[in-house]
């Protein structure tokens, strides 16, 4: 059975790679505006609306303009994920689009979250899971006011 979880990880990083939709959960192709819900390795597409085992939530920790960066203002944000289930989440992942405008390529900018090269964030190594009704906190710099746009793209438990 782990192994099978392994392959699945494995598969969804592959098919996430593409970050474009339809992507791939499990035998089925989910839309925009559907999360993939893994549970115990069976995979199926619900409405985003429809999926409440997990919550994102934002807030500003502050702004500020930057005089040495041609007075470029930048907003501070921690993301919470939380855990609404019984069980833990094994894995997550978490679509941005163009508003993720990070103030530097640096990981200065972003911390306690992997963030892919096609833009999905997901969990670090030192963080595998989150626990049951416990939630897990992020954060990033971001260049203006506007906030990121993050989706749930997938949760597995």
């Amino acid at each position: 059975m782990r192994s099978i979880l392994i392959l699945l990880g494995l598969l969804l990083t592959i098919a996430f790679a593409s970050a474009s939709f339809p992507y791939q959960c499990g035998q089925q192709s989910c839309q925009y505006g559907q999360v993939c819900r893994i549970d115990n390795g069976v995979c199926g597409c619900i409405p985003v609306n429809d999926c409440h085992e997990v919550s994102l939530s934002s807030k500003v920790i502050g702004s500020w303009v930057d005089g040495s960066r041609g007075n470029k203002r930048y907003t501070q944000y921690d993301i919470t994920i939380t855990n609404n289930l019984n069980t833990n989440i094994k894995q997550i992942y978490i679509s941005t689009d163009y508003t993720l405008r990070l103030r530097d390529s640096s990981n200065n900018s972003i911390w306690n979250v992997n963030l892919l090269p096609n833009g999905i964030l997901t969990l670090p190594s030192y963080q595998p899971s989150i626990n049951a009704h416990a939630s897990f906190t992020f954060g990033f710099i971001l260049e203006g006011t506007q906030p990121a746009h993050l989706n749930v793209l997938s949760v597995s438990f």
